[in-house]
């Protein structure tokens, strides 16, 4: 009997459970080596990674700033395609050197390929986005440290 291979709505549901509950690291494992994430309505410095490797370290690189803490609002639409489902939610968090509290509604456009997320297409609340941002480098240039 052949191993379960996770559907792409296992998957997502399976990242948004990741982002509260598992390190920054288990969330980049549900990514494929070879993903593409796009965030088009960010500073472009944010607006493409390419790599698991790039994602893992962008990831931990605002791990240090953004504490995750809920995420709700969840809709998760299937598509005709059975690898691309659109998902509807909004993070909840703190940035954590200010302890001020922030909440970015997204839809994501995700990809996945045999249980791994091969691309995703995030477009956050851009204005919110941008200040979330703003307020990271900031924080970073304080600490020394680049994200």
């Amino acid at each position: 009997m052949s191993e379960h291979v996770r559907t792409t709505r296992e998957t997502v549901e399976l990242m948004l459970r990741t982002v509260i509950e598992g390190s920054r690291d288990d969330l980049a494992d549900l990514y494929a080596e070879d993903v593409v994430v796009t965030n088009p309505f960010v500073m472009e410095e944010y607006r493409e990674s390419r790599g698991n490797a790039a994602l893992r370290a962008r990831m931990n690189g605002f791990a240090q700033y953004l504490h995750y803490s809920e995420i709700k609002n969840v809709t998760v639409h299937e598509t005709t395609d059975p690898q691309v489902a659109i998902v509807e939610f909004t993070v909840v968090g703190t940035l954590a050197p200010t302890g001020e509290g922030f909440e970015l509604p997204s839809i994501n456009v995700i990809r996945v390929v045999d249980g791994l997320i091969t691309e995703s297409r995030d477009h956050s609340d851009g204005l919110r986005a941008a200040k979330l941002l703003e307020s990271v480098k900031a924080a970073s240039a304080s600490a020394g440290t680049a994200s």
